[in-house]
């Protein structure tokens, strides 16, 4: 009985061991069955991460040429040095080795590494390396794990800071960014390290330039090195614009703008920076367009540094602005064709009557600059002569609302619509955005003001440019544009730009000849800018002017188109406080036509440069003969 007892006993304790491995292989069996079956493709998908990595190939973005087919923008081959993370810190002895052969601090390298070595992506450690780095780091590449070198397409800025702001800058998306995009459509090309365009013409035109990002897919080893190529997507280059940009005429205003603000910086005058533009007046076709000053996007295409982007970034002057389209400015004397074509068009002077000028207006104090008085003046002489008085009474004769009226005529106060980034409007001087801005009544003195381009009214330079192109060409105005073709990717024509009517002036041919033999007469001698052009063997209409700056010293203006009698150039230049007009932007306009129309400097001789009111800062002027 006992043995039977003893016996039952052992077989319930193999019963339970029986069951308990059975429930254990079951646990294991389900826990088995859970990992490769329903959790498998995740785990396979991770187990092919650590040991695949899928390294972006960069697009080469479309090139930006001229009008005549020179590379304005485009791509070069570079150099870049990658790590590919393998989810271990990196060892710092590695890192140190690795700092000395970039000449980088080692704490930067450390940084990007932590920050990024979760990811799966290569961490971009350096681009633009030079070959003899890129040797050096080769043959020591036994002790730097996980290191590639690639050959990526830099953006490639071969004039430097030419045209900065029109060009633009690139640079990579951010996390934040790729994001925003996915989110607002899933199905974006944008990628990690896919290249953007910020501003100007690579922001404006971003969708044509960038191309299609391809990859690579590395099979890795334990460390990171690359063991082999697996499969491989190419990219697809981004399609090409063409400019109506002249690059020798760029090159002529950015060297006419720079050799003006240091000559006016030595004489004293501040002139913190300068806006131009040249267009064609026939087309609207914008041929050299400069921003003083400008930066170098090049150097957002190698990774701008952090003191690089604080010289910019604290720079008063605004370099990342574009002053021809997005600053505004009080017009001044130029805006004396305005007030001078409502006086003639309404009948409210001719062109004989004369008007006594005793240096100040007879029914309210406003004097011309120092105290001149020119005596007896008709409508020819006040505009050569550019006569505050003058036009003071012809204020007070159209009044305030039909300068507005023909001011908007001309396209003042809304923007020109050319395709960029950040044109402003301007603003129009009138009672009624005096009351709605300082709830204050207009006064007569105001009206006088603003006649002679003062007052509250404010214009672009590339609003003064469409203005005298319309006085140039008889009376149409057309869109400027800057780009006149885009590409296929077989750099067949995709889309191709010209000129665009926006109106025309409605205002007789008779009323506009008046006004351009005034502007004829302001060149020649006895005029503004007589001794500016003395000697040129291009008839020139142009207009000086100064205005007002409560800022600091007066903006200097000069406006002009040639030649006269079958104008092909209008030029638009303003000097920020350059003082006048005749003497700080005069020489930048006749610099840039002595360009266009192919003439030759000669020696500088001592003379006298009239500004606005026949009041000159500088004491020199260029005598400029044909090119033989």
């Amino acid at each position: 009985m006992l043995e039977s007892l003893y016996k039952n006993k052992k077989t319930g304790r193999f019963d339970v061991l029986f069951y308990l491995i059975t429930l254990v292989f079951l646990i294991l069996g389900a826990r088995l069955f859970y990992l490769q079956i329903i959790e498998g493709g995740y785990y396979q998908a991770k187990a092919e991460g650590n040991r695949l990595r899928m390294v972006t190939m960069t697009a080469a973005r479309g090139i930006m040429y001229d009008r005549n087919g020179q590379i304005l923008v485009g791509s070069r081959p570079a150099y870049t040095v990658s790590i590919m993370p393998s989810g271990k810190d990196v060892a710092p002895e590695e890192v140190t080795k690795l700092a000395g052969y970039l000449n980088k601090p080692a704490a930067e390298i450390q940084k990007k590494i932590s920050d990024n070595k979760d990811g799966y992506e290569p961490i971009r450690i350096a681009t633009d390396v030079p070959m003899d780095v890129v040797t050096n780091i080769e043959e020591h590449s036994h002790e730097l794990p996980g290191i590639s070198i690639d050959v990526e397409p830099l953006r490639y800025y071969p004039y430097n800071t030419m045209a900065s702001q029109l060009f633009g800058y690139v640079g990579e998306v951010s996390e934040e960014e790729l994001a925003e995009i996915k989110q607002e459509n899933p199905n974006t090309l944008v990628g990690a390290g896919t290249i953007l365009g910020r501003s100007g013409l690579e922001s404006m035109y971003d969708d044509v330039l960038r191309g299609v990002d391809g990859g690579k897919q590395l099979e890795v080893d334990a460390t990171g090195r690359p063991v082999e190529e697996v499969e491989r997507k190419n990219t697809i280059p981004g399609s090409d614009i063409h400019l109506t940009i002249d690059v020798n005429l760029q090159k002529a205003a950015e060297e006419a703008v720079r050799n003006q603000i240091d000559q006016l910086r030595a004489q004293g005058i501040p002139a913190q920076g300068a806006a131009v533009v040249a267009l064609d007046p026939n087309t609207g076709a914008v041929l050299a367009m400069v921003s003083s000053p400008e930066f170098n996007p090049n150097w957002f295409s190698l990774g701008i540094t952090t003191a690089q982007w604080n010289q910019l970034n604290n720079d008063k002057n605004h370099p990342f602005d574009n002053k021809v389209i997005s600053g505004e400015y009080p017009p001044g004397s130029p805006f004396k064709i305005v007030t001078g074509v409502a006086a003639l068009d309404l009948k409210k002077v001719t062109p004989e009557e004369q008007i006594f000028d005793s240096g100040r207006h007879w029914l309210i104090d406003k004097r011309n600059a120092e105290g001149e008085a020119l005596g007896w003046l008709d409508f020819n002489t006040a505009l050569a002569k550019s006569d505050n008085v003058y036009f003071y009474e012809m204020g007070n004769r159209v009044g305030i609302e039909n300068i507005d009226k023909y001011a908007k005529y001309f396209g003042l106060g809304e923007k020109t619509g050319i395709k960029l980034y950040g044109e402003a409007a301007g603003n129009l001087a009138s009672p009624e955005y005096k009351r709605k801005v300082f709830d204050q009544d207009w006064y007569l003195g105001e009206t006088f003001d603003a006649a002679i381009g003062q007052s509250f009214t404010l214009v672009t330079p590339i609003q003064m440019a469409v203005l005298l192109s319309q006085v140039a060409n008889g009376g149409i105005r057309y869109q400027p544009y800057v780009v006149s073709r885009v590409d296929n990717k077989d750099g067949t024509p995709a889309e191709i730009f010209g000129p665009k009517k926006l109106g025309v002036l409605p205002v007789p041919k008779n009323v506009m000849d008046l006004v351009r033999n005034g502007l004829r007469d302001v060149t020649a001698e006895g005029g503004t800018a007589g001794d500016i052009f003395k000697g040129f063997p291009i008839s020139v209409a142009g207009k000086t002017g100064t205005a007002e700056n409560a800022h600091g010293q007066d903006h200097g203006w000069f406006v002009a188109y040639a030649p006269y009698d079958k104008p092909r150039i209008v030029v638009v230049a303003l000097v920020e406080q350059g003082s006048f007009g005749a003497g700080s932007a005069g020489p930048i306009v006749r610099d840039i036509l002595a360009a266009f129309f192919n003439v030759q400097k000669a020696k500088l001789v001592n003379g006298s440069s009239n500004g606005t009111n026949r009041t000159n800062t500088t004491n020199s002027t260029r005598v400029i003969e044909e090119n033989n």
